[in-house]
């Protein structure tokens, strides 16, 4: 990177004498200074004012200001962190900036007032309060593990010195510790630190040694903090920069080690090679201080006051131990035969002699790596005994034991005792997996480790599919920051060049666990958006490269983004179509103008539309299956509507469905049309409030919504109402609409209790964070095109009325849609008449949102809860949704008359995607992680929106101003850089400076957060969050429990299925960090690991949810003797009778210790919860569900 300033020839300013500032406060005991600086040229970048300034004192910030118009005004500020020494700036003669080839400019400076106190309340006393950086100076450091409960294992060691001092530093203003430390790495020394978030401290053990001025602190992590290194300050200024800070010369690290080539050709491991410090395992932190001032001891007392403020407990612990580090041997044995030792001697020698021990079976390797990457065994607690016992017991037995440990999520420091353990039993020992899943290996690999899974049941791909036999061989690696920070997101600076350069190492060098080493295959293309690939296994007659020949012939691609999206269609999670022989009919596009108004649309026949939805078991209250299938079927891709001219098995293709050519030509089903709920968002409402939708009105919805749901936790009519109004895109809100007709919530069932907490907390949550208000005259809707052409669609030349014209006259220049709801208010089928509003998320421009006019076309009403648009007009109008098209995209459609705007239909903006470069050259595996790399470090999609709302909401004119409308064009450049491999670049003048309260920046400075009047600020205000609390307490259904008379053998079935369901949903949790099981059952998820966005993720977790139900079903069905109600109905109570002794014994246990029912510490509940519809039967005294309320629970698990 170029530090120097462009040498052009520049206007010198005509300068004042230089202004000299004495103020009576004394600056000197400030935490910083701020030296304002006028008369700058044009051309002075951050690097040219660092060099002048950083010879005064310690420059922690720069900023080099701009007008309204993005032009540089001259002046900048300067920030000094501690303050210089000498008030340089009171000099008589003028300051010089030195900038260029020899150029040199004079300046006015200008003292500034502090910006603020400079100390943190405490948020237990506001009256008390503590400086905002508080810093000990400590004598040493050790990394290391926690060998026992009271003994660390120092793995590395670092001592103060004269020019290498060890910084301890409480951050209140950022709530975090930072740790700064010197390592000499080939005869330099190099600076690093750590942070640790306020939020990841629980306890911190202080131990004294030698009286009271010897003192130590041992911090033990669950996850590795962010480790940076300092490079040197000049060399990280931007050629034109014009914003620089100190943490721009601190760049993120994923190794410290003497031989950066050994780690550069490795594949990843949980083993490092040669670290000097493992800063992925190496978590346990002890710190020695001296305290022998009083100002030390004042300080040191002060911090632990400060943490103790914000829940972080101070142990004194006596008899602390710290053991040396010594390699273990468990490494060196573990995936090589061994002998039984000579009964004279048990020395690691003499494990290689004699009669050999097969080694571990690599399920049974796997799981012991799961185990050890997330902390649960350490090796330096496995010894030889350990792995011979795994060895020499059945395999299906040694995988209960490490499921086991993975699903208890605690550290385990006797491993031995393991295997005494009597509970263990039927956790590996998995259930039939349904036909369309499959048991999936995955890895997490984040800067510093990496961490395996424990293997999961996923909805499968055609590839996995195809090599079912080698299912097993495949993984999927997913790239995240670390543990709890989520997604690696993209920067415009090289500070996370070294984590970019991990995860391009990883997919270059493979990931190798045991005798199998996995290479990077290919990344479906929502993976890839998610940061994910999948890679293999090779065989010797199976490599990588095979299958993807045998994927399809990509050879005609010559764009790398393209190549590796039609790759990606092969990783699309879809369901097969079985023994559904099909017949292929092809037809041309519609295109005028250059655009494709039938783009990603085919058509398939009314029966074999029944037979797909036989084959996929969608259960409708009618006869009629769904009117629109989106599907991949070879190299062909979109969406599949119901045509009445289509012959029986006949599905007609159109040439914009045609990607490639692939040898698989089977049928496969991604998802089907059906309804879902409308519901507003941030972005939709700032565009609305633009176009003249009065505040009151999205006031008055919250606030409607809101009461709604505080009356629904105990009116059984409301929660019903909303239910089946509000209904989310898994259906599942429905299922607890007939859990409330069965009557669980009048009599305080305690999961269905949990469920609507649950349910509620979620809403609000969501309301809270997204604005999501839903509207009853609405919906959300899979689009598809008006084959009959009858439809009106846009015409450039048609007159845009304004909002003082007759509704008559406006209404009759509208474009035309068609929308039938397979159920409206009277439960029939309804068409939606009348001017709505047409979307799609995310909605930015102020010409995304479309005003349409909904109209009945006999000819059209075969098709249900899909909005139906038209392919005549000058320009397809989806296209004018924030660039949509056909092929599978969901579209917003809101017919409230409240929500229409004063201004409708405001031109729309150009979508026509970037120009993309071929690469001329046949593409390589390396060119596609090379674009997987580049759209990590460059893909700003988020920062963008982000930026966009802060806008949006700063300024008088909203989504109309300069700068929101640039940053649409930049958002739908960002949206199209997975396809068009073109990135979207952020210029500085979009670069957010003033923050509404609303998107919560905690971590920006006060002075940059305002409080917003408009609309957005107004619903934040009005929403509390809730917390979600589970019922554990109440009685449990006696209606149910007392339905059979149950014999004890029945009771232990279930009760083995149901130890195997419980771990399965752990896994789940485990993998997705996710709180409860109640979350994972009903898919409203509260948190999760954030390598998701929210809606991504609920799609997400449904797939998931469903597959976890289907199977567990399938085994009860197996083990009850039959899937009738009148096996299934008794091994139900069951199922309810296990879950309701270990729930209320658990209560019982919880009152008498007088401790609290968490989910932690609490059985889980939702097992009998499978059979939602069998229990509510029982529960009503009848084997057969009324058809309406059949309708409602949408799920026929009989």
């Amino acid at each position: 990177m170029s530090r120097r300033s462009p040498q052009k020839p520049h206007p010198r300013p005509t300068l004042r004498p230089t202004e000299v500032v004495r103020r009576d406060d004394d600056w000197t005991t400030r935490p910083e200074l701020r030296v304002k600086v006028q008369g700058l040229s044009p051309y002075v970048n951050t690097y040219a004012l660092w060099i002048s300034f950083a010879r005064h004192g310690a420059v922690s910030q720069i900023e080099i200001f701009e007008d309204s118009r993005g032009l540089r005004d001259g002046s900048a500020r300067i920030t000094f962190s501690p303050p210089p020494v000498e008030p340089f700036w009171q000099r008589i003669q003028p300051f010089r900036v030195e900038w260029g080839a020899g150029n040199s400019i004079p300046i006015q400076l200008f003292l500034e007032a502090p910006r603020r106190i400079f100390y943190h309340p405490s948020p237990v006393d506001p009256s008390i309060k503590y400086p905002e950086v508080m810093t000990l100076q400590a004598d040493s450091i050790d990394f290391g593990i926690m060998y026992n409960r009271n003994t660390m294992m120092s793995m590395h060691t670092v001592v103060a010195g004269p020019r290498s001092s060890i910084r301890f530093k409480q951050s209140m203003l950022h709530r975090e510790t930072v740790v700064e430390f010197r390592v000499d790495i080939n005869n330099r020394s190099e600076l690093f630190r750590f942070s640790i978030p306020f939020a990841y401290l629980d306890t911190i053990l202080r131990v004294d040694r030698g009286g009271t001025t010897n003192m130590e602190l041992v911090v033990s992590l669950k996850t590795p903090p962010r480790f940076f290194r300092k490079l040197d300050e000049k060399d990280t200024h931007e050629p034109k920069g014009r914003y620089w800070t100190e943490n721009d010369a601190w760049f993120r690290q994923t190794d410290i080690t003497d031989f950066p080539l050994r780690v550069r050709d490795a594949p990843i491991t949980v083993k490092k090679p040669a670290p000097i410090i493992d800063l992925g395992r190496w978590t346990t932190y002890r710190l020695k201080f001296n305290i022998s001032s009083s100002k030390t001891q004042h300080l040191f007392r002060q911090i632990g006051q400060a943490l103790r403020d914000y829940n972080i407990t101070i142990q004194e612990i006596a008899g602390f131990e710290v053991a040396s580090h010594r390699e273990p041997a468990v490494w060196k044995y573990i995936d090589q035969p061994i002998t039984a030792p000579p009964r004279s001697t048990s020395t690691l020698a003499d494990l290689f002699k004699d009669e050999s021990i097969p080694p571990l079976a690599f399920p049974v390797r796997y799981q012991l790596e799961v185990c050890i990457s997330h902390g649960y065994l350490n090796e330096h607690n496995l010894g030889q005994d350990f792995i011979r016992q795994l060895r020499n017991m059945d395999p299906t037995k040694a995988l209960d034991i490490l499921e086991y440990v993975a699903n208890q999520e605690k550290r385990v420091f006797e491993p031995m005792e393991l295997f005494d353990l009597k509970i263990i039993k039927g956790a590996a020992s998995r259930p039939p997996i349904p036909q369309y899943c499959a048991l999936i290996r995955s890895a997490t690999v984040t800067p510093t480790t990496v961490y395996f899974n424990t293997p999961t049941v996923e909805i499968s791909n055609r590839v996995i599919r195809y090599y079912t036999e080698h299912a097993d061989r495949f993984l999927r690696v997913r790239f995240t920051d670390e543990r709890d920070e989520g997604k690696i997101y993209s920067t415009d600076k090289d500070t996370m060049n070294e984590v970019f350069t991990r995860v391009k190492r990883a997919l270059r060098n493979g990931i190798k666990i045991g005798e199998r080493h996995y290479e990077f295959l290919a990344f479906g293309n929502s993976q890839f958006r998610e940061n994910g690939a999948y890679f293999f296994a090779p065989l010797p007659h199976l490599e990588a490269q095979q299958i993807r020949n045998w994927m399809g012939n990509f050879d005609e691609i010559p764009y790398v983004a393209q190549h590796a999206a039609r790759l990606g269609q092969c990783f699309s999670t879809t369901r097969a179509i079985i023994g559904t022989r099909t017949t292929i009919r092809e037809i041309e596009d519609e295109e005028r103008d250059g655009h494709v108004f039938t783009d990603g649309v085919g058509m398939l026949s009314p029966f074999l539309a029944q037979l797909i939805a036989s084959d996929l078991g969608i259960v409708r209250t009618t006869s009629e299956a769904p009117s629109i299938f989106q599907f991949r079927m070879g190299g062909c891709k979109g969406i599949l509507a119901v045509s009445p001219s289509s012959k029986l098995q006949e599905i007609t293709i159109r040439r914009s469905q045609y990607k490639f050519a692939a040898r698989h030509e089977g049928l496969e089903i991604i998802r089907w049309s059906q309804f879902a709920s409308s519901n507003l968002n941030r972005q939709i409402i700032v565009v609305l409030s633009a176009l003249g939708v009065p505040d009151k009105v999205f006031v008055e919805k919250q606030k409607v919504q809101l009461a709604d749901l505080t009356l629904a936790m105990t009116n059984e009519f409301k929660a019903l109402t909303m239910l089946q109004k509000d209904i989310d895109p898994n259906q599942m809100t429905l299922t607890l609409a007939g859990m409330i007709l069965d009557g669980f919530q009048g009599c305080q069932e305690p999961f269905m209790m949990s469920m609507l907490r649950l349910w509620r907390a979620w809403s609000i949550k969501f309301l809270k964070e997204k604005a999501r208000i839903t509207v009853e005259k609405g919906a959300f809707l899979l689009g598809c095109v008006d084959e009959t052409a009858t439809l009106k669609g846009h015409f450039d030349n048609a007159p845009i009325l304004k909002a003082h014209e007759p509704l008559e006259q406006r209404i009759k220049s509208l474009p035309e849609v068609f929308v039938q709801l397979s159920k409206g208010p009277n439960g029939k089928s309804e068409v939606i008449l009348g001017p709505m509003l047409l979307a799609r998320n995310p909605s930015l421009h102020p010409g995304d949102i479309r005003v349409v006019q909904g109209v009945d076309v006999k000819a059209l009403r075969h098709l249900k809860d899909a909005v139906v648009v038209p392919q005549t007009g000058d320009r397809p109008i989806v296209n004018m949704c924030s660039g949509g098209d056909l092929d599978g995209d969901d579209y917003l459609v809101i017919w409230d008359p409240e929500l229409l705007p004063r201004e409708w239909n405001h031109p729309p903006m150009d979508f026509t995607p970037a120009e993309k470069i071929p690469l001329g050259r046949q593409i390589t595996p390396d060119d596609l992680t090379s674009f997987f790399v580049e759209y990590m470090k460059n893909n700003n999609l988020s920062t963008i929106a982000m930026a966009h709302l802060a806008f949006a909401d700063f300024m008088e004119d909203g989504v109309k101003n300069t700068k929101c409308l640039k940053l649409a064009e930049l958002h739908s450049t960002a949206v199209d850089y997975v396809k068009s491999g073109v990135p979207a670049r952020m210029t500085r003048d979009l670069r957010v400076s003033k923050w509404p309260h609303f998107m919560e920046k905690k971590s920006k400075p006060r002075e940059n957060i305002y409080h917003s009047r408009k609309v957005l600020g107004q619903l934040f205000d009005q929403v509390e969050r809730v917390d979600f609390i589970p019922v554990y307490d109440a009685p449990f259904d006696r209606r149910i429990l007392n339905a059979y008379k149950i014999e004890p053998t029945m009771l232990e079935k279930a009760a083995v299925i149901k130890r195997q369901y419980d771990a399965a949903v752990r896994r789940i949790m485990a993998q997705h960090a996710i709180s409860t099981e109640f979350e994972v059952w009903s898919t409203f998820v509260m948190s999760h690991s954030r390598a998701s966005n929210d809606y991504k993720f609920h799609e997400e977790i449904g797939g998931i949810a469903k597959a976890l139900k289907d199977r567990f079903r399938a085994l009860c069905h197996e083990k009850a003797g039959g899937s009738t109600f009148e096996t299934l109905g008794p091994f139900a109570v069951a199922m309810y009778t296990v879950t309701a002794d270990e729930i209320s014994q658990a209560v019982v246990e919880a009152q008498k210790r007088k401790a609290s029912m968490t989910t932690d510490n609490m059985p889980m509940m939702s097992f009998p919860w499978l059979f939602q519809s069998v229990l509510g039967k029982i529960a009503n005294g009848t084997t057969v569900a009324s058809e309406g309320i059949a309708g409602i629970r949408g799920v026929d698990e009989v």
